[in-house]
């Protein structure tokens, strides 16, 4: 290799496995795996890619810092570099290593330089303690049982406050999936950057602590493109998803009626058809046959045409979902009774208020879409007057495009809304922008005419100077809902609100089955 190197005037790799063998020759300083060598030597944040580097170089010089981002970046076993002398012969050799997660942060060691023919180390001895003191280190960081860890990335123009406050929220889902969030990183980047979202230097640092620290998996808190997603894929084997794929998750792990399962899917497919892609020949194989696959069709092309096809099924299936809504929404106006919708943030505390205003069960835990599904309940006010309240999906800022368009069956109760009950945290840290996300979305599925009440809920957990402040800002009603003493101001306000639709004119008078609930027993 150094009569090469010192013959071809450039430096020479050679890619070695665990036995010997030779897995590929590099000629030239710039060190890339193919896709092959990828997908056959995995790494993951708690072993190694079982394949070592040794490279010549025609100067005497320690390793780089090329050579080292090299070594943790694409977890090798080790790295040698082997200078070469003016006669061509091996010279001095510098040898690093990675170590497992230490608290001073050191990803890796440098070993002393010796002489070529001096070299201390013994491969398989070395290698086999290195592996054991990987797995000693594993218990670095608690992840439930099954569960997986995970790097938050950030990288937009945002400041470096609006970055920490989306990362804040971006534990939270991922916290809700059953997620160990292991660190955070913010970057401020310009808009429309590069392939990789950030530089891709910035992107190996962001790997490389993944692995480092132990973390499973990469999620930013950005949408990334296609051509971004592809262009991440190719460069690294870690799992790397965005918020709109965890959104997505959380949605198909918390519906539970075919209407909620249908539009999950119908979302999940249309994020997914522009970013499927093939990787090699394993996809580009030709097969004939009447029936299945036209002649010289290619499986991506298959694949490909098959999400089309169910996502037109998926469309169909809500197609009637949505005619039976219009069938009960005009039941309801023959009956001349009024709608009332709670709206808001997700995990404002809108299911735990129809529960209480209407004695339901409906679930109601403390953690984001715990309510995907359209729940209707009776409400009669003390004036014998019954109305319906409806309680919807709750929003979020940046709401996934493929989720608005799927979930538009569901929204569309909104439309047949009397009033809307904009339900607020009033604990959270950023009211502000909650309250203003809400009311965004609304404008935007045009349902800004529609009179809205704002209520803060949660105030129990604010002092209540501050939270009477706070209500008189915003001009809003303070509850709290797990408090049904405190509701009163809310009911004789809803009642004041919809008294000028109760009854609707012309409507035939309401025949009142027994309620779920009184209002005046609350």
């Amino acid at each position: 290799m150094c009569q090469l190197s010192q013959d071809l005037r450039r430096p020479i790799a050679v890619l070695l496995t665990r036995r010997g063998q030779v897995q590929e020759i590099i000629a030239g300083a710039d060190l890339t795996l193919s896709p092959t060598t990828m997908a056959k030597f995995r790494a993951g944040s708690r072993s190694l890619r079982g394949l070592r580097l040794i490279r010549t170089q025609l100067h005497d010089q320690p390793l780089s810092q090329e050579s080292l981002t090299d070594l943790a970046y694409l977890r090798l076993d080790l790295i040698g570099v082997l200078s070469v002398t003016p006669e061509g012969t091996p010279g001095n050799l510098y040898l690093a290593h990675l170590l497992p997660p230490n608290e001073a942060g050191q990803l890796c060691r440098i070993l002393k330089t010796t002489p070529f023919h001096q070299c201390p180390i013994v491969f398989d001895q070395f290698i086999e303690e290195l592996e054991a003191e990987l797995q000693q280190a594993r218990g670095t960081h608690t992840v439930g049982q099954g569960g997986e860890s995970a790097l938050l990335v950030s990288a937009s123009s945002r400041s470096r406050i609006e970055q920490e406050d989306r990362l804040v929220e971006l534990a939270e889902l991922a916290n809700s999936v059953g997620v160990t969030v292991i660190d955070r990183m913010a970057q401020r980047t310009a808009d429309g950057h590069q392939r990789y979202l950030l530089g891709s230097g910035k992107l190996k640092d962001v790997l490389i602590q993944t692995l480092h620290k132990g973390a499973d998996m990469v999620i930013f808190d950005q949408t990334l493109s296609p051509a971004q997603s592809r262009a991440i894929s190719e460069m690294t084997d870690i799992k790397v998803i965005d918020r709109t794929q965890l959104i997505l998750d959380i949605f198909a792990r918390r519906a539970h009626s075919r209407e909620g399962k249908v539009q999950v899917e119908l979302a999940q497919l249309r994020y997914v058809l522009p970013r499927l892609s093939g990787k090699g020949s394993q996809l580009s194989r030709l097969g004939g046959g009447i029936g299945t696959r036209g002649p010289g069709e290619a499986k991506l092309e298959t694949d490909r045409r098959r999400i089309r096809d169910r996502i037109t099924h998926l469309e169909r299936e809500l197609q009637q979902f949505a005619r039976h809504q219009d069938q009960r929404r005009a039941r309801r106006t023959r009956h001349g009774m009024p709608v009332l919708s709670l709206v808001g943030y997700t995990n404002a505390g809108k299911s735990t208020l129809l529960n209480v205003l209407t004695k339901s069960r409906v679930s109601a835990e403390d953690r984001l879409f715990e309510t995907l599904d359209t729940t209707s309940r009776r409400l009669r006010f003390p004036q014998d007057r019954e109305v319906i309240v409806t309680d919807t999906v709750g929003f979020i800022r940046e709401l996934p495009q493929e989720l608005v368009g799927a979930f538009r069956t569901t929204l569309d109760e909104l439309r047949e809304a009397d009033l809307l009950v904009h339900v607020v945290d009033a604990s959270a840290p950023d009211v502000d922008v909650q309250i203003s996300t809400v009311v965004t979305i609304l404008d935007d599925l045009n349902l800004g005419t529609i009179p809205r009440t704002l209520v803060f809920n949660k105030c129990d957990r604010l002092p209540q100077a501050e939270a009477d402040l706070l209500c008189r800002r915003y001009a809003a009603i303070g509850i709290s809902a797990i408090r049904p003493e405190t509701l009163q101001p809310l009911l004789e306000h809803l009642a004041h609100r919809l008294a000028a639709v109760l009854p609707r004119e012309g409507a035939p008078p309401a025949k009142h089955p027994a309620p779920l609930a009184l209002a005046s027993r609350i």
